[in-house]
């Protein structure tokens, strides 16, 4: 240490000389700024800092710009994600915008900050999911989860929309991935329930609010981008996600049977013979085994969540080509396309959401919102009525990933210092980021589901909200119920 320093401090980019002439310096997402001593006093407010000068009262224009600031980056990032524009594009095109309103940065920081935003070996297992998922489609699993449920849900009323919600309980522990159960179980559910005289929005309605189950029942890939993101067990995740996507299935069964004795919906007339079931069951074994060979391979510690990641797609791939016998080889040069259509989408607003969060820091969103919440939301119960609020508005224009990346590492040390625990509030995080799949006007299953229907969103939108304010009942029992995510986890000795 130089006699003309007199303190040496380390921080998360490198050390900071503070001069002995200076009596504070202060952190920015690319650089420092040093406050000179003729600054005697800074005070902290909900909105910024207040710079207290010596030879005036006190100065606000500083609070002001970076009032304006945020709120022109946050406009711009809702104007441009409503006009249609990709999530991506619309996180980059913020990340200059707001790179230029700061100033002072060099052009190299942006492929730095996307870089350091995707450079993390857990992020491995996203690429591995979401290809396991497309090897098990193609290989003809989702015909045989189908039968599967037919099976078990017998011949009660309404028997075909109750089984499209229990396929989407069976394929979201396959797949992960919302977007993937509304493709493939609504592709053959949708017409399948139309044709059998259900109304196309109520067919919509519910396909689309079933492919919720999908990330929240494990493995997932928005708990994956979450784990990721704020350094949280994935395993942990995984295990505490299995009652909340339970519960949420028997949420929707539970509307659907309620609107069954209003409306006259058709009930499953066929019987199985005993061989039949036999059939069935030993067909939808294998598929099924998956989630199971992942959840305990990572709770033995045979495996890492990433590395369960390449088992999953290991298993669906010799499943695919040898037991169910799909077409899985000349259709891999299409599926390794998407898969990496689909993961570079996610990086890209990982790395995007890396900068804006610096650029966020720089402009103290973070310390705003912990003042305001320590002030104003000081306990659990207002803190998680805020979080849910925010998250659901959040979910209505963007997609789940993206919320989840650009706010957990704002709420979750705030949550973290109201003493709730990391793995609920992860799941209470994920939750309200899938809901936002199935709900107008940006919900992408929603939108997938009313193309395969042939009906207007507005239509799929109207019909869906008894099955939206379902999920929400769920999420409120989550968000005040914590045992319902870390009992599992508990159990399994991955969490205290």
């Amino acid at each position: 240490m130089h006699k003309k320093h007199v303190q040496i401090e380390e921080t998360p980019f490198g050390y900071t000389y503070m001069h002995k002439n200076r009596v504070q310096i202060k952190e920015t997402p690319f650089g420092y700024t040093y406050m000179h001593k003729k600054h005697v006093q800074i005070e902290e407010t909900p909105f910024g800092y207040t710079y207290m000068h010596k030879k005036h009262v006190q100065i606000e224009e500083r609070r002001k710009i970076r009032m304006l600031e945020t709120i022109i980056l946050i406009g711009l990032m809702f104007l441009l994600i409503f006009v249609g524009v990709p999530i991506c594009f619309a996180f980059a095109g913020v990340s200059v915008v707001g790179l230029l309103l700061i100033g002072n940065n060099p052009i190299n920081v942006i492929p730095q900050g996307l870089f350091g935003g995707m450079n993390s070996f857990t992020i491995l297992a996203i690429p591995f999911f979401v290809f396991a998922g497309e090897l098990m489609n193609y290989g003809g699993i989702t015909k045989r989860l189908v039968r599967f449920s037919t099976l078990l849900i017998g011949r009660m009323k309404a028997s075909l929309a109750q089984v499209n919600i229990v396929a989407s309980m069976f394929f979201g522990g396959i797949t992960g991935s919302a977007v993937a159960d509304t493709s493939s179980v609504g592709g053959m559910l949708i017409p399948a329930m139309i044709e059998e005289g259900y109304d196309p929005d109520f067919s919509v309605a519910v396909t689309a609010s079933s492919s919720v189950i999908g990330p929240i029942i494990p493995p997932s890939i928005v708990m994956v981008v979450y784990g990721a993101t704020v350094s949280t067990s994935i395993g942990a995740m995984f295990l505490g996600g299995i009652i909340p996507g339970i519960l949420v299935g028997l949420a929707l069964m539970t509307v659907v049977a309620l609107m069954a004795r209003k409306h006259d919906f058709p009930r499953r007339t066929e019987r199985f013979s005993g061989k039949e079931a036999v059939e069935i069951v030993l067909a939808a074994i294998f598929p099924m085994g998956m989630p199971l060979i992942i959840l305990g391979g990572i709770l033995s510690g045979i495996f890492t969540p990433s590395e369960a990641g390449a088992v999953s797609a290991a298993y669906s791939l010799v499943v695919g080509a040898f037991i169910t016998r799909g077409q899985i080889f000349k259709a891999i040069p299409r599926m390794l396309l998407k898969t990496a259509k689909t993961t570079a989408g996610i990086l890209f607003i990982m790395g995007n959401a890396m900068i804006i969060s610096r650029i966020f820091a720089y402009l103290r969103v973070q310390q705003s919102l912990g003042l305001f919440v320590s002030t104003y939301l000081n306990n659990k119960i207002l803190f998680l009525v805020f979080v849910n609020i925010l998250l659901l508005f959040m979910g209505m224009f963007m997609e789940g990933s993206a919320t989840i990346i650009l706010l957990a590492p704002i709420l979750a040390p705030i949550a973290a210092s109201l003493g709730i625990h990391p793995v609920q509030f992860g799941l209470i995080m994920c939750m309200n980021a899938v809901i936002g799949n199935a709900t107008p006007p940006v919900g992408v299953c929603l939108f997938i589901g009313c193309d395969i229907g042939r009906i207007k969103l507005w239509e799929g939108a109207k019909k869906i909200a008894p099955f939206i304010l379902a999920e929400i009942l769920v999420l409120l029992m989550v968000s005040y119920i914590p045992a319902l995510t870390t009992f599992l986890p508990k159990a399994a000795g991955l969490i205290k």
